[in-house]
């Protein structure tokens, strides 16, 4: 008995009888007190396969494989693959007794398999603790979190990490409901809109694993159509997961798959859940009790089984990044996943990224489209306000509205709410030619040209001066900064309509959806909420915003915003009219216009083959401050085609602003080097850099220098 003991007894027996009575009945209930996880010392083994062999929680590259442990025979039964573990990690070899190795710190970790024998010559030492016999690691997960790892240069533990959601114990003894039996195969409906609509909706059925990217027609009805297709996977006895943007998309079709399967045949998968029904909801689709998820950007690991379909909705969106190392993308990791287990894959979304069609124009992947006359019977009437316009229009000057954009607001407030569409502020802007608006780039990578103050000009990616820049389409020497102009568009918008209400979606607060009655809804990209029945007219404003970032997808992404806030507009034979503040020349415009985001992805796809940047080639971005970035690079062994372009520096990060994922910290200044590869050469480009990060990090490196396999914005 400790002393302790010894003084809550004494304390107890002075206590009158009642206070005696309630601590007794206190004791009486209480739990046992939790156990430290034992040594074993001199503990018999587990007499089958007494080695488990587990990855451990470390997170770094030069740890990134697994370590043998012994099994004592008390924790045989519990002990089997898939589980979580505690062991203790950091013993030396010294530290041996009784044939065991001990001491070191207490480390989580999964048990991968079971052995006979390790292949580790010295004294093992004993698994500390089995956290849960439920096992959550099966070997096609990971398989799956070993090739996210390689393909992004990262940790196994890291991957795990974003695959398995933490432990909730309650949600562990809470049985899970029984699996209830394949539904009916559904009717196409609007899948007959398109031309192979119902043809793969029927290929799904039958059990077969087509490859698809759709690009869906305006309107809310992408989200049945996606329920379709996963109700068309169920019926043939797989599993379907469907990956979509945020929570928002993500409710729209959990009450579309709602409508088609009915409940309890799908598990919704998001941040907003809560850790106890995440992981409740996540532990029925690992035991096979749900066969259908639909989630958010984590969603991507999920453990269904004998897996038919994989679906990601809007892959261009920056939400399907994950931030955290080794910062895979929800799109690549779906694509590894239909080649893993060999089942469909279907790419939607109203726009189309170079990545999609990339995978039609290599043959991997078929288009599902509409004819011609099914997109215009959907889309709204788009007009377009270009400088000359502007430079004509009176209002336009006063205002910094355009007569145009008046005229629509006016006629669809008569109707139902309007959506005015304002870029965020912060771009950094872009060096554009004059006369034509084509983008000035770097003679000597193509990277993008940027001016700070009165410098001269220089390349943002490679870094080099620019002294006697000319443009190579139209042949003129002067520049133009895009700058964004989007201020007081609620207040300009409140005060000339006084009579109508004006609502904002934004960073303060994002609306959902709107009802059907006449307002003003002011919103920021990717905030828009849905209309009853649509709104009656759209304005993007200050085009050359969205076009002017420094960015390679800046074109790609402008397109995609304004489809997205389209696409929520009512047909043109019911009044619906969209307004484009933007140069009508230009291409991301025209494709607007004509709705052919697919023909504006594939004539981007040729460009960048030409120029030889991402997807058709391999990049990675390695940044850090400039002594240890220098070293790395000197140190690194990269392929024989490998191009490296800088380093050039990264803006300063100001104190009491919000850092950005993969930016500099705070007040640091660092730089940053791009390497390209071509087609055929990422897996070596991330290997390489892999091992170097590995053997910098083992030798002890004190400034970190970061990887990011295929950045989404490298300017």
């Amino acid at each position: 008995m400790s002393s302790a003991d010894g003084r809550g007894e004494g304390g107890a027996e002075g206590a009158p009888p009642e206070q005696l009575a309630l601590i007794r009945e206190s004791v009486r209930k209480a739990k046992e007190p939790r156990a430290k996880p034992r040594t074993w010392r001199g503990a018999a083994l587990a007499k089958q396969l007494p080695v488990a062999r587990v990855l451990v929680d470390k997170g770094v590259l030069h740890l990134d494989r697994y370590f043998d442990y012994a099994v004592p025979e008390e924790l045989d039964a519990d002990a089997q693959p898939g589980v979580r573990v505690r062991v203790r990690f950091g013993a030396g070899r010294h530290r041996v007794r009784e044939g065991r190795r001990e001491g070191g710190g207490l480390i989580d970790g999964f048990l991968v398999e079971r052995l006979a024998e390790s292949d580790y010559p010295g004294p093992l030492a004993a698994l500390a603790q089995v956290v849960s016999p439920e096992p959550v690691l099966s070997q096609e997960l990971l398989g799956l979190a070993r090739a996210v790892a390689d393909r992004y240069a990262g940790s196994l533990a890291d991957v795990l990490q974003l695959a398995v959601p933490p432990r909730n114990a309650r949600a562990e003894q809470r049985p899970s409901p029984a699996p209830l039996p394949a539904p009916a195969v559904p009717e196409a409906g609007s899948w007959a809109r398109y031309e192979r609509g119902a043809a793969f909706l029927a290929a799904l059925a039958d059990g077969g694993a087509p490859r698809a990217v759709w690009n869906a027609l305006p309107g809310p009805q992408w989200c049945d159509e996606l329920a379709r297709a996963v109700a068309a996977t169920l019926s043939s006895g797989r599993g379907a997961l469907v990956v979509v943007p945020d929570g928002r998309v993500a409710a729209r079709v959990d009450a579309a798959l709602t409508a088609v399967l009915g409940e309890g045949r799908h598990a919704l998968l998001t941040a907003d859940a809560g850790p106890e029904k995440r992981y409740r909801e996540w532990l029925a689709v690992r035991r096979g009790a749900v066969r259908a998820v639909v989630g958010t950007r984590a969603a991507m690991f999920a453990p269904v089984q004998d897996l038919g379909l994989v679906a990601l909705w809007d892959d261009g969106d920056g939400s399907h990044s994950e931030p955290h190392a080794p910062q895979p993308h929800a799109r690549d990791v779906l694509l590894l996943r239909a080649a893993q287990d060999k089942c469909a894959f279907l790419l939607g979304s109203w726009s189309c990224t170079v990545e999609a069609a990339q995978l039609v124009e290599s043959g991997w992947a078929r288009p599902l489209v509409a004819l011609r006359e099914q997109v215009r019977a959907a889309a709204p009437l788009v007009r377009t306000v270009g400088d000359g316009d502007l430079a004509r229009d009176e209002a336009a000057r006063a205002a910094r509205l355009p007569s145009l954009a008046w005229q629509v607001v006016r006629e669809g407030l008569r109707h139902g709410p309007v959506l005015v569409q304002v870029p965020r502020r912060g771009y950094v802007p872009r060096m554009a030619c004059a006369q034509c608006r084509a983008p000035a780039r770097c003679r000597h990578c193509a990277g993008p040209l940027e001016a700070h103050d009165a410098e001269a000009l220089r390349c943002a990616w490679c870094g080099r001066d620019e002294a006697a820049w000319h443009c190579p389409e139209c042949g003129g020497f002067r520049l133009r900064a895009q700058i964004v102009g989007a201020r007081r568009t609620a207040e300009e918008l409140g005060r000339a309509f006084p009579a109508v209400p004006v609502r904002t979606s934004g960073r303060e607060q994002v609306l959902d959806t709107v009802s059907d009655v006449p307002a003003l809804v002011v919103s920021t990209p990717g905030a828009e909420p849905v209309a009853e029945g649509g709104y009656t007219a759209a304005l993007l404003l200050d085009g050359w915003a969205m076009l002017g970032r420094p960015d390679l997808r800046a074109g790609e992404e402008a397109l995609r915003r304004w489809i997205g806030v389209a696409a929520l507009v009512r047909p043109q034979a019911a009044g619906g009219t969209v307004v484009v503040v933007a140069e009508p020349t230009l291409r991301p415009v025209q494709a607007l216009v004509r709705w052919d985001p697919v023909g504006h992805a594939v004539r981007e796809l040729a460009e960048r083959a030409e120029l030889g940047f991402p997807p058709v080639s391999r990049m990675a971005a390695v940044s850090g401050a400039p002594e240890a970035l220098a070293g790395f690079l000197a140190a690194v062994q990269l392929p024989g085609d490998a191009e490296v372009l800088g380093p050039v520096a990264l803006p300063v990060t100001d104190a009491g602003r919000p850092r950005r994922a993969g930016a500099p910290p705070t007040g640091e200044h660092w730089e940053r080097a791009l390497i390209r590869v071509p087609p055929g050469s990422g897996a070596a480009l991330a290997a390489a850099l892999k091992a170097a990060q590995a053997a910098r990090m083992a030798r002890g490196g004190d400034e970190p220098v970061r990887i990011r396999i295929d950045p989404p914005d490298i300017g």
